[in-house]
């Protein structure tokens, strides 16, 4: 096994006696003298931890030392000062921003090796999380919550389509976010500002649709007793989405591919047609070239929307997304219904959701936890909570969704803490064992939001 190596640096005095000392602690340990060495030694990619022996720390030194520090992140720092230093307002604040944590002179061996073993600990924490994890930026991406593979694939697809004018034909199971790829589509596109009209075919009775869809003059059947524009029509200047666009009767399909070709409309009744500038994105779960042969949709339709088509994963195909978009729905659930709080989800419950196959996708991911919220007695949801049998639970996640479990895990535990404390960021960060900055460090990537002023110290 390889030693930990750890990057000592010492600005004033001598660091012969610190190196003695973790070097028979198992550290393997690389010595500079100065800031500029310091900077050519970290680029060793082993080196985990640093440590900084500061000593009093003269005032014509700190910018050049903070300036370092600022450039030196990928490490974690512990900062060993003389307790007068301290005094200076300065050179705390420089303390609080850059410093994983710090110790005074004379060293305290035993607090300096569990500092340097919690830093140890954070560093390898925090390179797994960059090789595997997503970054903040990347989550919800285009209204999209999640980081594997396939939805990257997706967004990108997005991207590409939207800056066309050509219809757009989306695929995918029930409840996989068609509608929600579809929005994207529209955000991304020269269209953002025009209107995005969201029609479900299947959901109009057969005896409205048309109506409904292409708008009727004032008389032209019973009940008609004024003008009524269209869908399409309301979709000019923006995108029309059909979800379900197999549903559409047949004769309503040959009225749609006029308005593909000629990009006018009939209304019923109407003797003129009505000129609409609307981008159409259609979406079904079901296989169109299968629809056709079939004879239930057709076959010049199809050719005509098929010109962009995208896919959306089913949710079986991004399992590494599932304990990401269940803690943001878990979130979006709280806000909305300001139910009694709870932190997040056990390790039983991820493994549960990791093992479960999801027929329904994210639509019932989402139910899954709005049940959840409802029918929990803990801190933390269970997997007879989400309705998933602790069978499930045990069957275990793929490798890679374990990397998912371990980063709930992280938030679980701060947010629990943070909770049992009344965040009092001094408290919490005493009992996770991790200084205060490390701690708003976490909060923020975990999204915990930020302290009352008044309790966190």
């Amino acid at each position: 096994m390889s030693l930990r190596k750890v990057l000592c640096v010492s600005l004033e005095g001598d660091s012969s006696e610190v190196a003695r000392h973790l070097r028979v602690q198992g550290w393997e340990v690389l010595l500079a003298g100065d800031l500029n060495t310091a900077q050519r030694l970290q680029r060793d990619p082993s080196v985990q931890v640093g440590v900084l022996l500061l000593g009093n720390l003269p005032g014509d030194r700190r910018l050049a030392v903070e300036e370092f520090l600022r450039l030196s992140r990928a490490l974690e720092w512990v900062g060993v000062v003389a307790s007068d230093a301290l005094d200076a307002p300065a050179v705390r604040e420089m303390v609080l921003n850059y410093f994983f944590d710090h110790h005074t002179t004379p060293i305290d061996w035993r607090v300096l090796d569990l500092t340097l073993g919690h830093a140890f600990r954070r560093a390898i924490l925090r390179a797994h999380e960059h090789q595997f994890l997503p970054t903040l930026g990347s989550l919800g991406s285009l209204g999209m919550v999640g980081s594997s593979e396939p939805i990257a694939n997706l967004r990108q697809q997005i991207r590409k389509v939207a800056s066309s004018e050509a219809p757009v034909l989306i695929g995918g199971e029930s409840g996989s976010g068609k509608e929600l790829a579809a929005r994207a589509v529209h955000q991304c596109s020269r269209r953002a500002e025009g209107p995005f009209v969201a029609v479900n075919c299947g959901a109009i009775a057969p005896s409205l649709i048309h109506s409904e869809l292409f708008g009727h003059e004032r008389g032209s059947f019973t009940g008609a007793t004024a003008s009524k524009q269209g869908l399409i029509e309301s979709a000019n200047g923006g995108t029309l989405f059909l979800d379900e666009i197999t549903d559409l009767p047949l004769e309503l399909q040959t009225n749609l591919l006029r308005f593909l070709q000629e990009h006018t409309i009939h209304r019923v009744g109407a003797t003129r047609s009505v000129q609409v500038n609307a981008r159409v994105v259609a979406a079904s779960h079901v296989d169109l070239s299968q629809a056709v042969s079939a004879g239930r949709f057709r076959e010049d339709l199809f050719y005509r929307l098929n010109v962009l088509p995208i896919v959306v994963p089913s949710l079986r195909e991004r399992l590494t997304d599932v304990p990401i978009l269940a803690q943001h729905f878990l979130q979006r659930c709280r806000l909305e219904r300001r139910q009694q709080p709870v932190a997040g989800f056990s390790r039983h419950a991820i493994a549960a959701m990791m093992a479960h196959g999801w027929p329904g996708n994210v639509r019932e991911l989402y139910n899954r936890v709005q049940r959840a919220l409802v029918m929990t007695d803990h801190n933390l949801v269970m997997p007879g909570d989400l309705g998933l049998t602790v069978k499930s639970a045990a069957s275990g996640a793929s490798s890679t969704g374990l990397d998912a479990v371990r980063t709930l895990a992280e938030r679980d535990a701060i947010s629990l803490t943070l909770g049992r404390v009344d965040r009092n960021i001094t408290h919490a960060a005493r009992e996770l064992g991790i200084s205060r900055m490390t701690l708003y460090r976490l909060m923020d990537k975990h999204g915990l939001g930020a302290a009352d002023p008044q309790l966190s110290t």
